[in-house]
């Protein structure tokens, strides 16, 4: 029996994993500090009591080290999570994300274990803008928007070519693409990844970056104002409150199933092709944003219910982004299969079974004093 380290083992995406891992027969270790704006009655009600629980901090060296010891794979999900929070807590992000990361790659170089894989966990955010393509130049990565200073009445959203000035149609990003991180969250991610890759290239021990998506579906805080944003306007209307979308709603970017996700960290486990790869797990279908306000909607059956659309910008947004999901469903075989009104169904059926806080204002608030909005 496979022995399978889990950080955050008891989130929202560790969860899962840790119940499928559960269900296929691995003996799973969970090591989570429970954080508790993620986890603020303690440990979880789905927590698996198959699976043994170790709370612990990646930052606190020697406690993750006893962990680590005794596993065959090492599941890297622990992480600070909130783009916008990131920048401001910096200190906090680095620590836990590239000062945790770096505390598991000392130990698997420095001290004695039966390591021989590991899984980490990137993100979406490292790439920035996603892929354009534009009729003159072909496909251009455009940098950050700047709307230091605009005009809210003639306001162009859109990116252009940074080359000719032309207007741009976002593509699906591939794994190739130049990565942009435009913020300490984003540069985190990047680092865990190219530390984690290139230490195991030097010392053989095989590593997978995935690079998550939005991801949405049960266990995700209905009271977690930094969590992804289906989540976010899911509480907003059950309290009957707005979606509130920035800009003109019409950003967009690829949702996918936490269940899929989960299936995509089964087969970077347990094909070797996924060795010392690094892979898009999204949909590859774009959404808006204010279409995501305007289903969930629709799928509660709230009426007189509109997004508030800002027409404001937050800075280090980024307007497009959709995965190129080609490479991973050639190397290991995977293709999502929640269809994301399916999953957003599922989604709200879990949603009436827990409490969900609408916090939304009191972050928003934070965001302007920190003058990010």
């Amino acid at each position: 029996m496979r022995k399978v380290l889990v950080t955050g083992g008891s989130g929202f995406i560790g969860s899962h994993l840790v119940d499928r891992l559960v269900e296929k027969g691995y003996k799973v270790t969970i090591f989570d500090n429970l954080e508790k704006q993620v986890h603020p009655f303690g440990l979880p009600e789905y927590h698996n009591l198959k699976a043994k629980f170790i709370r612990g901090d990646v930052r606190k060296k020697n406690v993750f080290k006893d962990a680590i010891k005794n596993s065959d794979i090492v599941v890297h999900l622990a992480a600070a999570v909130g783009v916008g929070q990131s920048q401001y807590q910096i200190a906090k992000y680095v620590e836990t994300n590239i000062q945790g990361t770096a505390n598991l790659l000392d130990i698997l170089v420095n001290e004695k274990h039966t390591v021989k894989k590991l899984l980490v966990a990137s993100s979406m955010s490292i790439y920035g803008e996603g892929l354009y393509l534009c009729g003159k130049c072909g496909k251009v990565k455009p940098p950050l928007r700047d709307f230091t200073d605009y005009n809210k009445e003639k306001i162009l959203w859109e990116p252009i070519c940074p080359y000719c000035k032309g207007s741009l149609k976002p593509i699906a990003t591939t794994e190739d693409t130049p990565l942009m991180s435009n913020s300490i969250y984003a540069i985190s991610k990047k680092e865990q990844e190219e530390m984690s890759l290139m230490i195991g290239k030097t010392y053989g021990i095989p590593v997978t970056a995935l690079r998550f998506f939005n991801v949405y579906g049960p266990r995700q805080s209905l009271s977690n104002p930094y969590t992804g944003v289906a989540a976010i306007f899911l509480s907003r209307i059950k309290n009957g409150n707005p979606p509130v979308v920035y800009e003109d709603g019409l950003q967009t970017r690829d949702f996918i199933w936490v269940g899929d996700i989960v299936e995509a960290c089964i087969l970077s486990l347990e094909k070797e092709q996924a060795n010392y790869q690094v892979f898009n797990v999204g949909s590859g279908i774009p959404i808006s944003i204010v279409d995501i306000a305007k289903i969930l909607i629709r799928l509660l059956g709230i009426k007189n219910l509109e997004p508030a659309i800002t027409c404001k910008f937050r800075k280090g947004d980024i307007r497009h982004c959709y995965a190129d999901t080609r490479k991973i469903k050639k190397i290991i075989g995977f293709e999502p299969k929640v269809p994301f009104e399916q999953g957003l169904k599922k989604l709200i059926r879990w949603s009436k079974t827990v409490r969900s806080e609408d916090k939304f204002a009191k972050a928003s608030e934070e965001l302007k004093k920190k003058g990010l909005i």
